[in-house]
């Protein structure tokens, strides 16, 4: 079957075209970029599928990195996928973004926490135990500060690679031999993570595709403070 992965989660707007039955990706384009993902994601699936010599309509599934993230570039993707899943009539799935960040560096077996800046000094953050080829995740996923993920970390005890966007940082300030620092291809969103979770997801009709920021959105908030 032929597996679409899209991932606008973050300033990476990357999609990816994957076969499921031999494993292997037919084509991946990612572009870091200051533009919209509006602008620059239906393109960049257009021109994978062409490069491919397949045709849209020849897309069985598709796969979407759901959240955390840019809540403007979520909704983007999202959006996207629900309506490309209307027209094509498939099922499609969301990924947790932080999955889908781990998946990419699922060649190591050990803990991986993906580790995604957040605001007010916090970040999303969830770990999980690799075999090299699945993953388990060993807490829920969560919006925490970057002191009690070290914290956290600390007490597990095990080396731990670092990916995603708040990877680096985090790995500088709080040093340790027991921290490692995925390479910068493997640290920043990527559609090949999205397809590799979608794997073990359930698929299901566009209309249930939601999207999970981990915390309230701004206008949620302003809400919540007009009425206190």
């Amino acid at each position: 079957m032929l597996l679409l992965g899209i991932d606008t989660s973050g300033k990476t707007a990357s999609a990816a075209l994957f076969d499921t039955d031999t494993e292997i990706f037919l084509a991946e384009s990612s572009l870091y970029t200051q533009k919209t993902h509006s602008q620059v994601i239906m393109p960049t699936v257009k021109n994978i599928i062409e490069q491919t010599g397949k045709s849209i309509s020849d897309i069985d599934l598709i796969a979407v990195a759901n959240g955390p993230g840019s809540y403007t570039g979520l909704r983007i993707g999202v959006a996207a996928v629900k309506a490309m899943s209307f027209g094509l009539n498939c099922k499609c799935c969301g990924v947790s973004t932080l999955e889908s960040l781990a998946y990419n560096n699922i060649s190591y077996k050990g803990t991986i926490c993906s580790i995604m800046n957040a605001r007010n000094e916090l970040v999303y953050t969830c770990s999980y135990k690799s075999d090299g080829y699945s993953l388990e995740a060993l807490c829920e996923e969560k919006i925490t500060s970057r002191d009690e993920l070290a914290e956290f970390l600390a007490l597990n005890g095990t080396e731990v690679l670092l990916c995603g966007d708040g990877a680096a940082d985090f790995f500088m300030t709080y040093r340790s031999s027991m921290l490692i620092i995925a390479p910068p291809q493997g640290r920043l969103q990527n559609a090949c993570g999205v397809c590799l979770g979608a794997m073990s997801k359930k698929f299901v009709s566009p209309d249930e595709l939601e999207v999970s920021y981990l915390q309230k959105v701004k206008a949620e908030k302003d809400l919540e403070n007009k009425n206190k």
